[in-house]
């Protein structure tokens, strides 16, 4: 459900970072252990909310963020962020509008409701459609296809919908066994296979139909 010619959000842009993992416990925030860290970017317009980006990034370094700015907002966009520290360098180039959180006296949800509404969706698709079966070596796989539907959530023709996922399936290459699994994970125990079991012959589907009066032919 991805795609690499897709246009640049542009316009005014909320962009955060968020942890998807269950509660753990260590240190909190950013450097958190167990855990993934997936960047979010949401157009905001005055009619509301335009279109998403979301990617599993590495850290939140200002290299790592400003590869994800870079990849998926168009340059001389206005992007607001919290107020930390990689974000300026990361936002060279951009019309950076910093919201300090704690200086501020509102939630993170308050300061950037946009994107933090979209971080709550997509934690709420994984806990509750999936039932939390969502790993991290696949997450952005998941990802992708919350943005492929959120980004289509307006659109009148359904139809449409499914003739744009078809052509992307088959202008992509072939998925291999190994881009399934991803990491394979080998069983404990082997299997002991059906040729250890003794199994009987099957009968013949062969049998004297039985005496039904309601199926006799009937005197003419």
């Amino acid at each position: 459900m991805s795609s690499t010619d897709r246009e640049p959000l542009a316009g005014r842009v909320e962009v955060d970072e968020t942890l998807v993992g269950g509660i753990k416990s260590g240190k909190p925030g950013r450097g958190a252990a167990g855990k993934v860290l997936v960047a979010g970017a949401v157009e905001t317009t005055a009619h509301g909310w335009g279109r998403l980006r979301l990617a599993v990034i590495p850290g939140a370094s200002a290299t790592s963020l400003r590869g994800f700015v870079t990849a998926n907002v168009a340059p001389g966009s206005t992007v607001v962020s919290d107020a930390w520290v990689s974000y300026p360098s990361a936002l060279t180039g951009y019309h950076h509008e910093p919201v300090n959180v704690a200086a501020s006296g509102r939630t993170a949800r308050g300061s950037l409701p946009a994107i933090h509404r979209v971080f709550a969706l997509v934690k709420r698709l994984l806990e509750g459609t999936y039932q939390g079966g969502g790993s991290h070596e696949h997450l952005q796989e998941y990802l992708d296809e919350y943005v492929f539907r959120f980004n289509r959530r307006r659109t009148r023709s359904r139809g449409l919908v499914f003739m744009r996922l078809l052509q992307r399936a088959i202008a992509s290459p072939p998925v291999t066994y190994r881009d399934l699994v991803r990491i394979s994970r080998p069983k404990m125990t082997s299997p002991t296979g059906v040729a250890s079991h003794t199994r009987s012959t099957p009968r013949t589907l062969e049998a004297t139909p039985a005496d039904q009066p309601w199926r006799r032919e009937r005197p003419t």
